[in-house]
């Protein structure tokens, strides 16, 4: 049933049916769980807009040398997810978390989250690192401050910034390390930074193709 869901979610999307009335329709129809109505929101997109991201999203050797624009709560919510086994490989071929967090939550683990990502800023070799974060989260300057640590301890050049709105400073920029579409469709270049973080830590996500491969065959 999911696998069908997905086929006709697939197939309004492909003609111009805005996701958010066409997920509505769809998963009314096949009756679907708020975990399968996520997993769909969250995965499936139009044939172009699949093409559109692959021109976009920039490989690890792509970004020596440039200024890496990076959403930082984005990230560390992704990354977190992908250690935790609860992120996907979407369909436009970025990693998205499946949890239904909102805001980040500082944790015991942020620390090491954020060494990890200035370890992998720096074997990348980009130019500079310049994190946003909302200035409304809460304890966003404390997380500022951690950030700021590890780009010193792994020496990455870059600056941590607090902001009223990330996503319109992150549209700013022609690279940016982001899983969130609005962002994505408003820049040149992307990068999935916490997939790549991921893999230096031996974790990789499931993937959205490997999973509906198994409900169509199981139903």
């Amino acid at each position: 049933m999911l696998f069908e869901a997905y086929r006709d979610l697939k197939y309004l999307l492909n003609r111009g049916y805005r996701k958010k009335y066409a997920l509505e329709f769809v998963a009314n129809h096949y009756r679907l769980s708020r975990e399968e109505r996520h997993l769909l929101a969250r995965c499936v997109f139009p044939d172009s807009w699949i093409e559109e991201v692959g021109k976009k999203i920039l490989g690890p050797n792509e970004l020596r040398g440039k200024v890496l624009a990076i959403d930082g709560f984005n990230v560390l919510i992704t990354l977190e997810s992908l250690l935790e086994g609860k992120a996907i490989l979407c369909e436009d071929g970025l990693v998205r978390d499946l949890k239904y967090q909102g805001k980040y939550r500082l944790k015991e683990e942020t620390e090491n989250l954020l060494r990890e990502i200035a370890g992998a800023l720096l074997e990348l070799e980009v130019s500079e690192a310049v994190f946003f974060y909302g200035r409304s989260v809460s304890q966003s300057g404390i997380i500022r401050k951690l950030t700021e640590e590890a780009l010193e301890v792994e020496d990455v050049a870059g600056e941590v910034r607090l902001v009223k709105s990330p996503d319109f400073e992150l549209k700013t920029h022609d690279t940016v390390a982001t899983a969130d579409v609005g962002i994505i469709e408003k820049v040149p270049s992307i990068f999935d930074l916490a997939t790549y973080t991921g893999l230096r830590l031996g974790k990789e996500a499931k993937s959205f193709f490997r999973l509906f491969k198994s409900a169509a065959l199981r139903e």
